[in-house]
């Protein structure tokens, strides 16, 4: 476990707490006025490998490069100019801390960090972390990675996680998917089985790789799978894995590759022993989702390959149409 303490003095700051990977819905805002949950499981933090957070400078205030520095190579509307490697938590698991007076920015449900960290130390006073809580953000404490150090202890177990997609986690996952797979696709269009996979990306990938005479075939690939040809392979992890393959979250990855099934006996009562269903029920609903635009376009726009003048042509039309990826 890992308990991370104010560089200043010294004092505990959180929890103890293990490391998981930064969840892709770690940055993704939904609507206006919408208490959104906490983004962290209790007693987990993940590490953000790119700038988050305050100081926000203006795209149109800033040169490519000195916004390329920062790891994006895309116009946005505002860029971080924050270190990277800040650590999230969920907010009861950080201790000894301690709101600063006249650091309370947000809009009309809570704080939103838009003035700077504002949460220091209540040991030494030293600004540590901010608090983010404000509706359609997901409610967590980001603490400053020159403010604190990780105090290390024992190793956890692996913490067990369960897909639930609440507040869209698996259009989330589908936008920051569907960006790594467009990246790779060389402007070409690409296909997918039919089944969940496609039930999540065929559509935009439809929609934003033109029709051509060549395609590219992706399947999924991992543990429990049979063995496919493909041009790309999905595949689980965290981080993108080559250029013919594309990392999925573990939990998303998961859930389409063993989707859950109607039981072969009810979930109350039973059939007599040894007797399974020989009419099943109605198929559950299916409802439709689509990768999260807001999702795809962060996820590109921190890929060095937008600058490709076919790349960049997509990032444009998505962004200045809320309803590309439909």
């Amino acid at each position: 476990m890992t308990i991370f303490a104010c560089v200043g003095c010294e004092a505990a700051l959180t929890a103890p707490m293990a490391e998981v990977a930064l969840p892709a819905h770690a940055h993704a805002k939904w609507g206006n006025g919408v208490a959104m949950p906490v983004l962290m499981a209790a007693g987990t933090y993940a590490v953000d490998p790119e700038p988050t957070g305050w100081p926000w400078r203006r795209w149109t205030e800033i040169s490519e490069a000195e916004a390329a520095a920062q790891g994006v190579f895309a116009p946005v509307w505002s860029v971080s100019f924050a270190p990277a490697g800040s650590i999230v938590t969920a907010p009861g698991d950080a201790v000894g801390t301690a709101l600063i007076p006249g650091r309370h920015s947000g809009f009309c449900c809570g704080l939103d960090g838009g003035d700077g960290p504002n949460l220091a130390c209540a040991q030494c006073g030293k600004p540590v972390a901010t608090r983010i809580d404000d509706c359609s953000f997901w409610q967590a404490v980001w603490f400053e990675p020159e403010a604190v150090r990780a105090v290390p202890g024992a190793v956890p177990a692996p913490i067990a996680t369960r897909f639930s997609n609440r507040f869209g986690e698996l259009e989330a996952a589908g936008g920051l998917v569907l960006a790594r797979l467009v990246a790779i696709s060389e402007g070409m269009p690409i296909t997918v089985p039919d089944g969940p996979v496609a039930d999540l990306l065929r559509r935009a990938l439809d929609k934003v790789l033109p029709a051509g005479a060549k395609t590219k075939t992706a399947a999924l690939a991992g543990p429990g799978l049979p063995e496919r040809d493909a041009d790309i392979y999905l595949v689980p992890g965290e981080h993108p894995a080559g250029a013919r393959t594309v990392a999925v979250p573990d939990e998303v990855w998961s859930h389409l590759a063993f989707p859950s099934r109607w039981p072969p006996i009810p979930a109350t009562g039973g059939f007599p022993d040894g007797v399974l269903r020989d009419d099943p029920p109605p198929r559950p609903p299916r409802g439709f989702s689509e990768p999260d635009r807001g999702v795809f376009l962060h996820a590109l726009a921190r890929m060095p390959a937008v600058r490709e003048p076919w790349l960049r042509e997509i990032y444009d039309l998505v962004r200045a149409d809320w309803h590309a990826l439909r």
